[in-house]
């Protein structure tokens, strides 16, 4: 396994973290197989999505933000971050990526983010190829 850490620059953020990915798997030997990207916090996850027009990543704050608002009067977790635990239980916590000829098979406009709901903080990625 290998592991990077990531600074995220905000408390809601996606990071394309598609290029350390590609140096764990590179760094691991996987030449062909999968990689599996997991991130190992509570208020923090991983995705797949478009990289070639940064307001997907706009919309997609601002709709998890609308669905999930930061401040509920009904939240009960004394933290007060109920809300990035939210969002990070929705995207999820892992993702397989294929490899083949030793490079990450992501479609033309896809890229792996680190998705932050309760930053801006440094994050660890573990990478582990199967």
């Amino acid at each position: 396994m290998k592991e990077f850490t990531v600074r995220t620059d905000a408390r809601d953020d996606l990071k394309d973290i598609t290029q350390q990915v590609q140096q764990a798997a590179d760094a691991l030997g996987c030449s062909e197989g999968a990689c599996l990207v997991f991130i190992p916090h509570t208020t923090a996850g991983v995705t797949i999505n478009e990289n070639a027009d940064p307001d997907v990543v706009s919309d997609l704050l601002h709709i998890l933000d609308k669905t999930i608002p930061w401040r509920d009067r009904n939240y009960l977790h004394g933290e007060g971050n109920s809300a990035a635990h939210a969002k990070a239980s929705l995207m999820g916590f892992s993702t397989l990526v294929p490899v083949a000829g030793g490079r990450l098979v992501l479609g033309t406009w896809q890229s792996v983010y680190l998705c932050e709901f309760d930053g801006p903080r440094s994050r660890r990625v573990q990478v582990q190829v199967l």
